[in-house]
């Protein structure tokens, strides 16, 4: 591996330990009705999202509510003796990518046949602490 590449490696690694993630892969939802729940709570303090995620009467904000206490818990992990009021952490991306598709076929007049596309999405979220970010 070159300099530069090594470099650019250790960066992303020093990068990694800061920030914290999740990932959802395979979430039966479209992601179009999943991307209207991340766009809710899209650079929200983690605290206001947490409650507007739990009172939100859509199908995918309990999924996403769940994905957000788990980058609660992998940030926890990172930084032991740290408290989250403290930090004062925030939805710094959220983000959500189309996965995979089952394809199915409904009966339809006249001998034909239409398709069903039972879409999927995979969902990741990247948390960030505003004090990290001003130094």
């Amino acid at each position: 591996m070159g300099a530069r590449k090594h470099n650019r490696a250790e960066e992303i690694k020093a990068a990694k330990k800061i920030t914290s993630f999740a990932k959802l892969n395979n979430v039966p939802t479209s992601p179009r009705k999943m991307r209207l729940v991340a766009d809710m709570v899209r650079g929200m303090n983690v605290e206001m999202a947490l409650h507007v995620l739990q009172y939100s009467s859509k199908e995918a904000s309990a999924r996403v509510y769940k994905l957000l206490r788990s980058a609660i818990a992998n940030w926890e992990a990172k930084n032991e003796g740290k408290r989250i009021e403290d930090s004062n952490l925030f939805i710094k991306e959220i983000f959500v990518d189309s996965g995979r598709m089952l394809k199915r076929v409904q009966p339809a007049p006249q001998g034909r046949a239409h398709r069903i596309r039972k879409r999927s999405n995979h969902v990741t979220l990247i948390l960030d602490s505003k004090k990290l970010n001003k130094k």
